[in-house]
């Protein structure tokens, strides 16, 4: 699972949709729910695939470093540090070439081998 997760952030960090989607398992839930009461959610590879490219025309650096990894049978919390460079303006004020920095949790769960669930809280 160790590896998955490392895996998982690499190609995160490398904006490699296609070596993200190779770790998920087909029915891939993944949620993202920020302190600004926004929760982005989306149901298997295809819709999670489609968010990942959208998402990656919005920034010009994106790194998630891990600060902890907690891992039980099933699932692994890991506190993350995220840090990014924006590529655009966002709707919600923040402008293209702003940096932009917070700490979360990132919670995975697995099936088959595969990556089921990512549910990131920031």
């Amino acid at each position: 699972m160790e590896s998955l997760i490392r895996q998982y952030i690499a190609a995160y960090n490398a904006m490699n949709v296609a070596d993200m989607v190779a770790l998920l398992h087909d029915v891939i839930v993944f949620e993202n729910v920020s302190n600004t009461n926004e929760i982005t959610t989306t149901s298997g590879k295809a819709a999670f695939e489609a968010l990942a490219r959208q998402s990656i025309g919005l920034f010009r650096i994106r790194q998630q470093t891990i600060r902890s990894l907690t891992l039980s049978d099933r699932t692994a919390a890991v506190e993350i540090d995220y840090n990014s460079i924006l590529a655009v303006d966002l709707p919600a004020g923040a402008k293209a070439g702003e940096v932009l920095s917070l700490r979360g949790v990132t919670v995975f769960a697995f099936s088959d081998g595969k990556i089921a669930r990512i549910s990131d809280y920031s």
